[in-house]
């Protein structure tokens, strides 16, 4: 039994492995595009629901030698209707009636912010809890918990 590899089984062979790795590699390239595609739609959808949130932020400023304002301030894409705020562990810094006069705030557009006057002392706490609540069009029930310091 003789055996002989001629050229044209050579090249045959050539082109079976060249079309197994073309194969391989656009199956891969498949996969690949199928997850790229799903990130993309995952990533609209998250945008999308970004655009119907609101997100409210809190700091305190010092304006001068002794004046303060706590700002409270909308940097998410959609408006904070119905924002109140209240103050968990009670504080000696913020005025009640400017509270009484803000809040319930209607409607806190985007980089839109409202200031509170305040009025630290040598016994105020340099950390203080607030808790802010709004509507906004992704829920009608948001809270968030936040920590400004003096």
């Amino acid at each position: 039994m003789e055996f002989s590899i001629s050229f044209s089984d050579v090249l045959a062979t050539v082109a079976l492995l060249l079309s197994g790795y073309a194969s391989w590699k656009t199956l891969r390239f498949n996969e690949n595009q199928k997850r790229l595609n799903d990130f993309l739609l995952e990533q609209g959808k998250n945008k999308e629901l970004d655009a119907r949130k609101a997100d409210l932020g809190a700091t305190f400023l010092k304006l001068g030698n002794s004046k303060y304002r706590l700002k409270i301030w909308n940097k998410g894409k959609a408006a904070a209707r119905n924002v109140n705020i209240t103050l968990p562990e009670g504080t000696d810094v913020l005025i009640d009636s400017d509270i009484k006069s803000k809040f319930p705030l209607e409607v806190l557009e985007q980089y839109q912010s409202v200031e509170l006057i305040a009025a630290p002392h040598m016994g105020s706490k340099q950390k203080q809890k607030i808790r802010l609540t709004w509507a906004d069009d992704f829920s009608e029930e948001n809270e968030k918990t936040l920590y400004p310091t003096l």
